[in-house]
């Protein structure tokens, strides 16, 4: 009796995680989705803009769907901690359970000049890890999902890396200066196809729906850039990691993090190997 009231009890548990990440999916969706009529509202309008630090541009709009997605998603989860860029961080998300980690505007460039390519970013953390996540586009209304376990969709469409065996006619997207020669021991095949996007964010859901077959950006990124992307990569078959391929942990002391790779893990462990013909 003792042995099936414990199982009884690791079944209940185990549903009980379940439906959280499914009504946390909902949640994220949803106000993720509503903070894109903020979006809209100011692109391509007048607003006030001005830079955080060199390089870090911030403008009224993703202010005003900061404020929108804490309120909306603080009100339905009280006990949830909040890690956002254009929010002061708080120690105490770290003593929290379950962390909203949210990025109001990534790729605030491509929003400032006009350029559909910037992303609403959410994710819900639990013990250093995302277990769901969601990636609008506002202009292209393209909603990237995904939950733990569960896959991942845009606009309800099953997600899947590409099968790219290797480098030849491989679609990349990167900052233009990765494929410099001078940066490297030996040269990119001339076929790679290499493109960019504002949003690192967008980078990697692209990814994720095999658009693009893989995303590499050798720059610092924070919690917010890349936690709910991170689980969409991984439920549509990819892997994302450190050029070092280390897995990410989110909601730590520290929120940045120095490089990151997505693609299908074939051609992941091909990039990892390239990383050693890194000069600089």
């Amino acid at each position: 009796m003792t042995e099936i009231l414990f199982l009884n009890q690791n079944v209940t548990s185990n549903c009980k995680f379940t439906e959280s990440n499914s009504a946390d999916a909902a949640l994220l969706a949803l106000n993720v989705r509503e903070a894109g009529d903020i979006a809209r509202r100011f692109y391509g309008g007048t607003y006030k803009s001005w830079d955080k630090g060199p390089g870090n541009p911030v403008t009224e709009a993703d202010i005003a769907i900061d404020e929108f997605l804490k309120q909306k998603l603080l009100t339905a989860r009280p006990d949830y901690g909040w890690l956002s860029e254009e929010t002061a961080d708080s120690p105490a998300r770290l003593s929290r359970e379950r962390v909203f980690v949210v990025d109001p505007i990534d790729g605030t460039y491509g929003f400032l000049k006009h350029r559909p390519e910037f992303t609403i970013v959410a994710a819900v953390v639990e013990n250093g890890r995302p277990v769901c996540g969601a990636i609008y586009n506002p202009i292209t209304d393209e909603m990237f999902e995904a939950e733990k376990g569960k896959g991942a969709t845009c606009n309800g469409k099953r997600l899947q890396v590409s099968d790219r065996p290797g480098f030849d006619h491989m679609r990349l997207l990167a900052e233009k200066k990765l494929s410099d020669p001078a940066r490297w021991t030996a040269p990119w095949p001339e076929t790679m196809n290499h493109e960019t996007r504002a949003s690192v964010a967008y980078r990697m859901a692209l990814v994720a729906a095999g658009r693009y077959d893989a995303m590499v950006s050798l720059t610092h990124k924070s919690d917010w850039d890349i936690a709910a992307a991170d689980l969409i990569v991984r439920e549509a078959g990819g892997l994302c990691t450190t050029r070092a391929g280390e897995a990410f942990l989110y909601n730590g002391g520290k929120t940045d993090h120095e490089s990151v790779i997505c693609a299908a893990p074939v051609l992941h462990a091909q990039l990892l190997q390239r990383m050693n013909q890194l000069k600089f």
